[in-house]
């Protein structure tokens, strides 16, 4: 198993003024850095690419979708506007080295509606159509893309495995699959292992977070069991801890953390790694 640290940990966005998060994720024992894209214009790829290679520290890419990036929505501008960033991280996977771009890619999250059925069906086909797209891009770099559900209050269009593996299935595209997020999970599944178990064959990711996004193994999800469920279905991708730090005010605000929840963002991801390690040796 391959593990990887998320740079929401520490800082938002990530840019050439963060890149010794690298050498703290090589210090601490990861063997991987995901990068948020939150601005592409911030992305340097030259100067990542020689600081991964001076670190040994792989790269991922995921995805930040908010309104101007919504891929299901009704207008066609910002539907093509959250395409053309969508296929930029793209880029910056193929470039990078990152095997995909996971994220909420096919709706801006904080969508909350209650729309009636004929619009949802409506919305759920731009959607698809969307990701038709990108999947096809994708396949030309050699990346795929990893579809993660988000619970109930981020968006109200895929929550749950299950609906995450319809999308899957009506883009139909070989290069797509699921990021599986346990914070998420712990909203909307009823069986954490069980949910994992249906998705056999179409885990791309895994993102290991807390109930309340602090430190992984120090809070009330099974981990034991969801490692068995990893190892059952036969997942060799990465295990990435994502977690957020309070002292970006935006950040925090966004995902209402509202309290710090370690002693440190690097007491979080080294014993958020150490739990992690010990769990999956068992």
């Amino acid at each position: 198993m391959r593990y990887g640290a998320s740079t929401f940990i520490w800082a938002s966005p990530f840019s050439n003024r963060t890149l010794d998060l690298f050498d703290r994720a090589k210090a601490i024992g990861f063997d991987i850095l995901e990068i948020c894209v939150e601005d592409p214009e911030t992305i340097d790829a030259p100067a990542i690419r020689d600081r991964a290679a001076r670190t040994g520290v792989s790269i991922t890419i995921c995805g930040a979708f908010g309104p101007s990036r919504d891929l299901s929505s009704e207008d066609e501008a910002i539907r093509q506007g959250g395409l053309a960033y969508l296929e930029r991280c793209i880029d910056f996977a193929a470039d990078l080295g990152s095997p995909f771009v996971s994220g909420p890619m096919y709706a801006a999250v904080g969508n909350t509606r209650l729309l009636d059925e004929s619009a949802r069906r409506e919305q759920w086909k731009r959607a698809v159509a969307s990701l038709k797209r990108a999947a096809a891009f994708a396949s030309e770099r050699g990346v795929k893309l990893a579809v993660e559900p988000l619970n109930r209050f981020e968006t109200d269009l895929v929550n749950t495995i299950d609906q995450g593996l319809r999308l899957v299935k009506d883009v139909g595209a070989d290069n797509i699959g699921l990021l599986l997020d346990t914070f998420h999970m712990n909203i909307e599944e009823k069986d954490i292992p069980a949910a994992i178990r249906r998705a056999k064959g179409r885990i791309v990711e895994f993102h290991a977070s807390s109930n309340d996004r602090g430190t992984p193994g120090d809070d009330h999800l099974p981990w034991r069991a969801i490692a068995t469920a990893l190892r059952d279905v036969g997942f060799q991708g990465p295990v990435v801890i994502e977690a957020f730090t309070s002292e970006i005010k935006e950040i925090a605000k966004a995902v209402s953390i509202w309290r710090p929840l370690a002693a440190s963002q690097d007491a979080l991801a080294a014993d958020g790694l150490r739990n992690l390690r010990a769990t999956f040796a068992e």
